[in-house]
């Protein structure tokens, strides 16, 4: 079992302030198999008093953007030679299946911090534009102490997102991961200590929802990012709005996935799968409304019931396995009620259902419904697991007005013969990003939603922008 007793703050690793402590228990086993301090508000404030004194009187905000580069470097150096260390840890600890977190949940991550490195040896501080009495120069500073908050579904991707571009920014940071994941941000931060990040500069304290809004509300910091639920969103923005304080929000999301007729099925649900049940279907972008044409309905239910009851469900650390575990008890309750809210709305179950594909582990039937119509709570709500629902279309107007018919934008596909006609299509879904038959997150483009999907884009060089404040100096002569 991994123990951890203390937390990093200042650069160092300190004791909490309090006794309580966190177990990190394996969605596959339900066993126990980490331990780490349970972050209180004291924790948050010595960690923001860490972040401000790094940023009011350390090098870290007065260094150029090229020299903070040069550390982000060497620091992907060090996390691209432990990569396959931090698959591993993040599949034992919340079950995302190795395959992906070989493929997702670290070599992303690694992506961001090389793409900011590169991005960032170049990037200038300061620009001068023509004024209409001389030269104006515009100056890009950092924000200040960041409050990072992340969920557990992809602990290192939401962290890296964050952490990337506001340590590019010359920001301080004080992470929280989620209490159901926070291992990887122990290996993370050794990382941090052998890159040779000043102290402060990066804190880290697990922590529950008491603690989090701790330091969201803590007056010493000037920007949150948050990733997690809507409802958990709302009220961030709230704290920050009442307190004039900037934030990001990475929100919910309930995709549609636009199948047009001319689709080649057998070709699209390879790809398909893993945009709609990656992870285990506990992923923000996941298709999880899969919508056909009265045309080709029975066709395509038949195609994505196959597609999704050929998936291999089991130990998350075997490669062969396609869905593995949810995180945690009420993750699996939470799922297996939408399963049985569908039933009783009176959508149809093709493959799954409540049975439970293993004895032990938090584990539901990967589950697709038919006869589905999209004013069911089932394609309205998001359900954040292995749970797919095709919906009948007229036409293509029809399509698109389904697919927009959500509180959510923040992403979505189309899967057609035609590249073309499909770039006409994702120009018309307000989502933040789209496909057309494929899903792709790039660290160079932004991402983010539109609607109730949050605000604000991360990654690519807007992601940047969001831990930058911007100067105008004009001068006279």
């Amino acid at each position: 079992m991994r123990q951890h007793h203390t937390l990093f703050i200042g650069g160092e690793w300190v004791a909490p302030a309090g006794t309580g402590v966190i177990d990190v228990i394996s969605p596959h086993t339900e066993e126990v198999v980490g331990r780490v301090p349970d972050g209180s508000p004291a924790d948050m404030d010595r960690a923001v008093a860490a972040a401000r004194q790094a940023f009011d009187h350390g090098p870290w905000p007065r260094m150029t953007f090229a020299e903070r580069a040069q550390v982000l470097g060497r620091l992907a150096d060090i996390y691209a030679a432990r990569q396959g260390e931090m698959a591993a840890l993040i599949t034992e600890e919340m079950g995302s299946p190795i395959t992906f977190s070989n493929l997702a949940q670290a070599p992303q991550p690694l992506g961001m911090l090389q793409f900011y490195a590169e991005y960032g040896a170049t990037f200038e501080q300061e620009e001068q534009r023509p004024g209409l009495f001389g030269p104006t120069t515009v100056r890009r500073e950092p924000v200040g102490v960041v409050a990072a908050i992340v969920p557990w579904n992809v602990p290192q991707f939401v962290s890296m997102t964050k952490i990337a571009p506001a340590l590019l920014a010359g920001c301080t940071i004080v992470l929280k991961p989620a209490p159901e994941t926070p291992l990887d941000s122990y290996l993370f931060a050794e990382m941090v200590t052998e890159a040779g990040i000043p102290p402060g500069v990066l804190n880290i304290v697990p922590a529950g929802r008491e603690a989090g809004e701790h330091l969201v509300s803590h007056p010493d910091v000037d920007k949150v990012a948050f990733t997690g639920s809507t409802a958990a969103g709302r009220r961030i923005a709230a704290i920050c709005g009442e307190q004039l304080k900037r934030v990001s929000l990475e929100l919910g999301g309930k995709s549609a996935a636009i199948i047009l007729d001319d689709a080649d099925l057998p070709a699209s649900m390879g790809m398909l799968a893993i945009a709609s049940l990656m992870n285990n279907g506990q992923a923000c972008v996941a298709q999880t409304r899969i919508l056909a044409s009265r045309n080709r309905y029975d066709e395509v239910v038949e195609a994505v019931a196959a597609m999704v009851g050929s998936q291999p469900v089991g130990d998350p650390s075997d490669p062969a396995t396609g869905i593995g575990p949810l995180v945690a008890k009420r993750q699996q309750e939470r799922v297996e009620g939408y399963i049985k809210i569908g039933m009783d709305e009176g959508a149809k179950v093709v493959v799954g259902g409540l049975s439970r594909p293993m004895d032990r582990g938090w584990y539901v039937a990967p589950t697709v419904f038919a006869g589905a119509t999209n004013d069911m709570r089932i394609a309205r709500e998001e359900i954040f697991g292995p749970v797919l629902t095709v919906i009948p279309y007229e036409d293509e107007t029809d399509a698109l007005r389904i697919a927009n018919d959500s509180e959510y934008g923040l992403c979505g596909t189309v899967w057609t013969a035609d590249t073309e006609h499909g770039m006409d299509i994702a120009r018309q879904v307000r989502t933040g990003t789209y496909g057309v038959n494929c899903l792709m997150l790039e660290a160079n483009v932004p991402f983010g939603g539109y609607k109730a999907s949050g605000l604000g884009r991360e990654l690519g060089p807007e992601g940047l922008s969001a831990y930058l404040e911007y100067k105008t100096i004009a001068r006279l002569g």
